[in-house]
């Protein structure tokens, strides 16, 4: 769908010099002398490349609408990873590189996910925004010691290094956060 590109914003994607693009940044100036132009600022969804491109008010770009689908982490199948659609029961494999590294340890089997996708090509992949995990080691609790500002380090039982709390000691189940990997509270 074509729009004008003063109605930009980010988080669109756009198809612009044969590539499908995310806005991370777009800022509209009317200067006193001359049109109204939009700075935008892209990265692209399949390279990770950055762009930066300035479009004149009246110019049209073609926004594109990424189709999401619900489906749920299977297996690791060596290189590729194996996720099977919530409606259809069609199982995809994607490469562990495509997933990212930093990203594959979150997944658990029977979690659900969302692939974007875009002419039946996988683009992005949504974990959710939250994971329980298991402490399986850590410092022993000191007796005394209360909730403060200091964390002691702990290995969780998806390999992933996490701050907790001194309180907190081996066994107990932690919420931890997808995007940044940080402890956020108890499991309930």
């Amino acid at each position: 769908m074509k729009i004008n590109a003063n109605t930009i914003k980010p988080g669109m994607v756009l198809q612009h010099n044969g590539g499908l693009w995310v806005v991370t940044k777009a800022s509209h100036v009317k200067p006193g002398k001359g049109g109204a132009f939009a700075n935008v600022e892209a990265k692209n969804l399949e390279t990770g490349n950055k762009l930066n491109e300035r479009f004149r008010s009246e110019d049209k770009v073609e926004r594109v609408t990424l189709e999401q689908r619900d489906y749920s982490y299977l297996f690791d199948n060596g290189e590729t990873l194996v996720f099977m659609d919530d409606e259809s029961y069609e199982q995809i494999e994607l490469q562990k590189g495509w997933v990212g590294e930093d990203r594959i340890p979150y997944l658990q089997e029977g979690m659900k996910v969302v692939i974007e996708s875009h002419e039946e090509r996988p683009i992005g992949l949504e974990l959710p925004e939250q994971v329980v995990l298991e402490v399986v080691e850590t410092e022993p609790t000191v007796k005394g010691q209360t909730a403060s500002s200091s964390y002691k380090p702990a290995k969780a039982s998806n390999g992933i290094r996490v701050m907790i709390p001194p309180f907190m000691s081996t066994g107990e189940k932690i919420v931890v956060d997808t995007s940044t990997g940080e402890y956020v509270r108890r499991a309930d």
